[in-house]
């Protein structure tokens, strides 16, 4: 029984290697080291040792002892030579006292010549003469370098010409990164909150895993699904678990890998891509930013020859084509929606959108308990009160967050993070690291007016949140700022709440004016913020006495009509009218800033010293300031009532 078993399990790894195509990475596709003789650095080297051999060669030469030719001739006369070697050009003679030198003849003339035309006869050499033929190092060299340097050349230039023409015909594969089957890690216990997406998307895992039980009920799995939601919520996160759930391979691609700079790359890639998920299906293909290739067609300055265009068009085909009986899902990521051609989105091709949105207050725990594995934090750290006041941040934006804390606890020299470091961590991510200006007093007390003025209209404003923290310690471009984070999560305004954000924004350009009668460029970011949620209410949000109109172009349509220039869908008369509206909205807004704070002048003035001492003002310590002051707060606890 054990050797059949043996035998099957063997049969089955055959099988479920044969599915896997030659160009998926492989040991035998993986890239290899080059050989020695295809670098340049080798013929390189090998050059300079050559001349330092010839060097070498000259060197040993030079330290010979060499004499005249005269000297060997009067040597022999004398019958002091015991030996004579003849060896072309070059005489080497050993005397009887067994020195030894070397001498130069002349050319064409032979040794025997030298000694007859001299009168003197070779018996006077007591030992041998003799001539030998040798073959010198130079004699070798010497053609090397001539004929077989440029043939060394000649070879390389030609194996860089056969490289170069490989890599052309390589730009249509696709670049892909794969996660093979079971090397994916990723699962949905590692993707926090967002319980609705990963309902959907288990489905998908189901499908993956059993698609034959959704085939005996007629069932289609949809061909494309289409992740929508802000950066750092996920997207590419869910995709991974998606395929570390299911345990197929998983590949992963960017839009802009698509585009090159030769024309039909991308619809090439896109090809290549499409045919290696088919060859290993059951398997998952996921486009991120897909709006880089997929947006509208037509608008570009090439027309439908447009490279971008011609690549979307073979997606296009290429997830039309599926076979019925495929199990390839392509995932799309992207946060640009309302730029997507509809052939794209339409049924039978990313026919299923799913909304990931930003973590709500129970997502944003759960997603700080798995960054903070591996962190040691203060037990009176209360994650609870850290998630409550970071409404807004994304999923990587916690992460973020974590991160800068563990390194500002660190750079204290601390074992474990506290409270001062994640709220240090907060205001960095969101408006930047403090920094050190040089003001003089008087310019920092305005900056105190213009902050209090923040902090006491919002205060005295019901549906506004309660004031958090209020400095004047210069962070990122601000010379200070006044937080009153949301104290719960909302998904709708109303018309009183924008008029109450307004005002607030207001409140520090009419507390300078109050006080010294002129303004100064700090409220420019103020006045954009509130003219920008007054003009969203006069044309967006119907919320004037215009009435309940839009007087704007839809989201999937703005951004063709602001690429191309196109008028505002009214006329120049409304146009003036809705000028008209935002102006009253703004002037409104304005007076209702000024008017609170002429009434609480003196709590004011008091919150103003109280920042000039300590430069920043927690919750606790700003409203003991007011109540002592007879201003006790009238949106205390808001944030926890509910608006219809």
């Amino acid at each position: 029984m054990s050797t059949s078993k043996q035998k099957n399990t063997t049969k089955q790894q055959k099988d479920s290697n044969s599915k896997i195509p030659n160009h998926f990475p492989s040991k035998r596709n993986l890239p290899q080291q080059p050989p020695l003789y295809s670098n340049i650095f080798f013929y390189v080297f090998l050059i300079l040792g050559l001349y330092v051999l010839v060097g070498a060669y000259n060197e040993v030469q030079a330290n010979k002892d060499t004499r005249p030719i005269n000297e060997v001739i009067k040597l022999i006369n004398e019958e002091k030579v015991q030996n004579v070697t003849v060896a072309d050009n070059s005489v080497e003679v050993l005397l009887r006292d067994g020195t030894s030198f070397e001498s130069q003849k002349e050319a064409g003339v032979s040794f025997d010549e030298i000694l007859s035309n001299n009168n003197v006869d070779v018996s006077k050499i007591a030992g041998e003469f003799k001539v030998e033929e040798r073959l010198e190092f130079l004699d070798i060299l010497s053609p090397l370098l001539a004929f077989g340097l440029p043939i060394l050349l000649i070879f390389f230039i030609f194996r860089q010409m056969r490289g170069a023409g490989s890599d052309i015909m390589s730009f249509g594969r696709s670049k892909a990164k794969l996660f093979a089957k079971g090397k994916q890690s990723v699962g949905f216990d590692a993707v926090a909150g967002v319980e609705e997406a990963k309902t959907e998307l288990m489905e998908v895992v189901d499908f993956l895993k059993q698609p034959a039980k959704y085939r005996k009920l007629g069932a289609r799995i949809p061909k494309g699904i289409l992740l929508v939601g802000p950066s750092g919520v996920g997207k590419t996160l869910l995709a991974k678990a998606v395929a570390g759930e299911a345990g197929v391979p998983f590949f992963s691609i960017a839009g802009s890998e698509f585009m090159e700079m030769l024309v039909g790359v991308g619809s090439a890639r896109a090809r290549d891509l499409f045919k290696m998920a088919k060859e290993n299906q059951p398997s998952l293909v996921f486009i991120d930013e897909i709006d880089a290739i997929g947006r509208q067609r037509g608008m570009g300055l090439g027309g439908g020859h447009d490279e971008r265009e011609q690549t979307l068009n073979q997606i296009l085909v290429e997830m039309d084509g599926f076979d019925a009986r495929a199990t390839v899902i392509v995932m799309g990521a992207t946060n640009r929606p309302d730029m997507l051609d509809p052939a794209l989105v339409r049924p039978g091709r990313f026919d299923r959108r799913i909304t990931v949105t930003l973590p709500d207050l129970d997502d944003r725990m759960a997603i700080l308990k798995i960054h903070m594995k591996g962190k040691p934090f203060e037990d009176s750290v209360n994650m609870h009160a850290v998630a409550k006041n970071t409404v807004g941040f994304s999923g990587a934006d916690l992460e973020n967050m974590l991160n800068e804390a563990a390194i500002l606890a660190a750079r204290a020299g601390k074992t474990k993070i506290s409270d001062i470091e994640l709220e240090e961590a907060a205001l960095k991510v969101t408006i930047g690291s403090e920094r050190k200006t040089m003001q003089s007093e008087e310019e920092k007390k305005m900056t105190a007016y213009h902050e209090a003025g923040h902090a006491l209209v919002a205060s005295n404003q019901e549906e506004m949140d309660p004031v958090h923290r209020v400095t004047i310690v210069a962070r990122g471009g601000s010379l200070g700022h006044t937080a009153y984070p949301p104290q719960r999560d909302r998904y709708g305004e109303t018309n009183t709440r924008l008029l109450a954000m307004i005002t607030s924004a207001l409140a520090g350009k009419a507390a300078e004016e109050l006080v010294y009668g002129v303004t100064t460029t700090g409220a420019s970011n103020d006045i954009e913020r509130a003219t920008q949620l007054a003009r969203a209410m006069v044309r967006e949000y119907g919320m004037s006495s215009l009435g309940p109109i839009a007087y704007h172009e839809r989201a999937e349509r703005n951004w063709i009509a602001k690429e191309l220039g196109s008028t505002p869908p009214y006329s120049e008369a409304m146009a003036a009218k809705i000028d008209a509206e935002v102006a009253k909205i703004m002037e409104n807004s304005y007076k209702d800033a000024l008017s609170i704070l002429k009434k609480h002048r003196k709590t004011l003035d008091a919150i103003v010293e109280a920042l000039m001492q300590t430069e920043t003002l927690t919750a606790d310590e700003y409203n003991k300031i007011l109540e002592s002051n007879g201003s006790t707060p009238i949106n205390k606890g808001y944030g926890q009532k509910s608006i219809a």
